[in-house]
């Protein structure tokens, strides 16, 4: 199966990455500064020189790796169905390292910028992404909101996902919103959490009225 557009453009990412930090190398300090705390101060450094291309690299092993999944999933759970949303998550999740590549770069080469309020606005734009595919995921043992009531049932698994697609997309707006404004870091952490937590006790409950009901 010939790799798809989206695929291409995700290694065109990496390319670019390293292409990037390569032409940064001598300005940038060593260690790199690679991690902030939630008042934008640096508090993790990583010495050259691999420290710089820590986000390259991981860009490239996603890139090597998630392509690889539909390929090695189990028959039942197969992933094709889903194809073409599955190939552009890989974009998403590529573009979304790439503009990180960029932040961190930047960071450590002296650029005045709000680290918190730019990672939370990619977040945010992250998750609005992933929500609009939500609702076109299958059953696999991959990606998605697989708990055990998602995988135990298709019934169970598709409303989840339109809700998770649905609550995805909203608290992606919202973290956005929080970053562009320069809201407290605990606003969007919070959001985020709840965006996590609301699918996962969604399906639950949809399992054990599907239950009552059948059992009735």
């Amino acid at each position: 199966m010939k790799p798809g557009r989206a695929i291409l453009a995700s290694w065109a990412l990496a390319v670019a990455s390293f292409v990037l930090t390569v032409a940064l190398y001598s300005r940038l300090p060593d260690p790199v500064p690679t991690h902030w705390n939630l008042r934008g101060e640096a508090d993790g450094f990583s010495p050259k020189p691999l420290g710089p291309f820590t986000i390259p690299l991981l860009l490239l092993v996603s890139c090597v790796m998630l392509p690889v999944l539909p390929r090695i999933s189990p028959k039942d759970f197969g992933m094709e169905r889903f194809r073409r949303a599955f190939d552009r998550i890989v974009l998403a999740t590529a573009s979304f390292l790439f503009a990180l590549d960029i932040l961190v770069l930047l960071m450590a080469i002296g650029a005045r910028i709000s680290v918190g309020r730019a990672v939370f606005t990619m977040v945010g734009a992250l998750f609005v992404v992933f929500g609009n595919f939500m609702g076109k995921l299958t059953k696999n043992f991959f990606i998605g909101v697989r708990t055990p009531w998602t995988l135990a049932s298709e019934e169970v698994w598709l409303r989840t996902h339109r809700l998770a697609g649905k609550v995805l997309v909203l608290a992606g707006i919202a973290v956005v919103a929080t970053g562009l404004l320069g809201v407290s870091a605990v606003v969007p952490l919070v959001i985020l959490g709840l965006a996590a937590i609301i699918p996962v006790v969604y399906s639950y409950v949809v399992y054990r009225r599907l239950e009552r009901f059948n059992g009735a």
